[in-house]
């Protein structure tokens, strides 16, 4: 049986992959396509109901799973819909504050709501290799990284380079928001030990690469994920979505529990 798919914010980068893999794959089916009041004129003559907002289109589309990567207002706005309607969501949305992710939590106690930063199958894997790799270094070794997008990406430093830094600084007993440094200028003094450089680079349709690096005596080691289509994250969140569709509320899901 197909995992029936409402994408909200159709007309994005993001949106338009989902929709085109939701509506071409036998294991999904499109069922509705949400876009701004603006922009919702474009979806006009779909084979699926559209609307400018989840919460017109949820009746329409029982036992559907919405897929929301637009932004933290209009996210948070998705979560509170199918809070109420009782609907499944997938959220790939970046830039949530931490009162935004507290939001989150409470509302998935009345729906299945399941956020990632990331959803491609390879940085998740990171998330687990890079503790070990931390560990095993020892504080002799500093750590940093770069992360690069397109031109066109809101959020900086990006949701992934966030989330790969909190499973660092956790591997040495630290608190990311302590001791992260995104901006270097000027007469900065020597750099402390309990510091984890993120930085961000953007330009041109640079889809997503995240290098971490380990710099100790004598050598370094790079550890590098590119993504080299947007397909990789619409398969995520798709998978997601079909394993969220048999989950209840009660927590706000991740790719840990997904795998």
């Amino acid at each position: 049986m197909s995992t029936a798919i409402i994408v909200v914010g159709a007309n994005g980068r993001m949106g338009k992959t989902i929709s085109h893999l939701a509506a071409t794959e036998p294991a999904y089916s499109l069922a509705g396509l949400v876009d701004s009041r603006e922009h919702v004129e474009t979806l006009a003559g779909a084979s699926c109901p559209v609307g400018d907002n989840l919460a017109a289109v949820l009746p329409k589309a029982p036992g559907a799973v919405a897929i929301d990567f637009t932004a933290p207002a209009v996210s948070l706005q998705s979560a509170r819909a199918v809070a109420e309607s009782g609907h499944a969501l997938v959220i790939g949305t970046t830039g949530f504050t931490d009162a935004e992710k507290d939001e989150l939590h409470e509302l998935a106690k009345k729906a299945p709501i399941f956020w990632a930063s990331n959803m491609s199958i390879g940085v998740n894997v990171l998330c687990k290799i890079l503790p070990e790799l931390t560990r095993a270094l020892g504080d002799a070794y500093d750590i940093e990284m770069v992360e690069l997008h397109h031109n066109r990406k809101k959020d900086s430093p990006s949701g992934t380079a966030l989330t790969l830094g909190e499973c660092l600084a956790e591997a040495r007993g630290w608190q990311l928001n302590d001791v992260r440094c995104s901006a270097r200028d000027g007469i900065i003094g020597e750099r402390p030990k309990a510091q984890i450089g993120i930085q961000a680079i953007r330009g041109g349709d640079v889809v997503g690469v995240h290098t971490v690096y380990f710099m100790g005596p004598g050598e370094r080691i790079e550890v590098t994920h590119q993504a080299h289509s947007r397909d990789t994250f619409a398969q995520g969140a798709l998978r997601a979505a079909a394993w969220l569709a048999g989950q209840k509320p009660g927590k706000l899901y991740g790719m840990r529990d997904m795998f």
